[in-house]
């Protein structure tokens, strides 16, 4: 196969794959924004981080971050706590509602991805599965916890998943 039909291929999927992504972060904007939205996935996945984390991590100014956090507060999807450890420091985390929305923001892909899977013949799925973690490993790049542009649930990370998956797609 050909340098070109390889990346023609591989473009395809990946215009699959992004438009199950973008659907998924579509489903949350009347609840949060984009930049609202990479704070919440950024906490969900890290863990409770202070202000100057979040605005480091994310590469915006303190007085961005602290904006953004204020509306997470809001709407009662993050909340500030003191760290035990020093009380000089406040940390943002995700409230209950917040992770249920970070859940709802990667599981509909995971859903729509699986269900495209299911549809493949076995074999085919197979080789599929077999593309994409090779694929993944030649990239070799840690998932983003941007929450526009991750698919892995908080707490999961590249390490998690192995060279070879015993993964597969449910029979239909």
């Amino acid at each position: 196969m050909s340098e070109d039909l390889e990346v023609e291929a591989a473009l395809g999927a990946a215009d699959v794959l992004m438009r199950v992504a973008a659907r998924s972060v579509m489903e949350v904007e009347d609840v949060v924004t984009s930049p609202q939205l990479r704070v919440l996935v950024l906490i969900a996945r890290r863990g409770p981080r202070t202000l100057g984390d979040v605005a480091a991590e994310l590469g915006v100014h303190a007085s961005n971050a602290t904006r953004l956090s204020d509306k997470l507060v809001q709407a009662g999807l993050a909340e500030r706590r003191e760290d035990p450890e020093d009380r000089r420091y406040v940390r943002l985390t995700p409230t209950r509602a917040g992770r249920r929305l970070v859940e709802r923001v990667i599981g509909h892909p995971r859903q729509a991805i699986a269900e495209v899977l299911a549809a493949m013949p076995p074999s085919e799925r197979a080789a599929a599965t077999q593309a994409f973690e090779a694929f993944a490993r030649a990239a070799s790049t840690d998932p983003d916890d941007d929450g526009r542009f991750t698919l892995l649930p908080p707490g999961r990370r590249d390490e998690d998943f192995p060279a070879t998956s015993t993964w597969s797609a449910p029979e239909r």
